[in-house]
């Protein structure tokens, strides 16, 4: 077997790298808590673009549970605002924020939402 000279072979190696490096969509990933601070695995988390579909709680972009760590990955979004609803039985987030921040182009954005009574 032909062994590539070092120089070349390491130039491989980074071009190849550095490209699959930048595809990064526009994700987010969203923890939610309790009013004491513990994390919450099955609560029900959805995204919505209108405000009035929030608040009618009616065509989510998206709906995800959250995992045994409090967790929900949403993948390739819109760069936008998103108004953000989590729920577990009686409790929700309506007393502590409702909308996102402008999400980051590109990025693996980052929001923690308490739920409470």
């Amino acid at each position: 077997m032909k062994k590539l000279p070092l120089l070349p072979a390491l130039l491989l190696l980074i071009l190849t790298s550095s490209f699959t490096a930048q595809i990064v969509f526009t994700d987010l990933k969203v923890t939610v808590r309790n009013e004491l601070g513990n994390l919450e695995s099955g609560a029900k988390v959805s995204l919505y673009i209108k405000k009035e579909d929030y608040e009618k709680s009616v065509n989510p972009v998206v709906t995800q549970t959250t995992d045994e760590k409090g967790n929900v990955f949403f993948k390739k979004l819109s760069p936008i605002s998103y108004y953000l609803s989590a729920v577990k039985g009686d409790r929700d987030n309506s007393d502590a924020g409702e909308r996102t921040d402008t999400l980051k182009l590109n990025r693996i954005n980052k929001v923690t939402v308490i739920i409470s009574e």
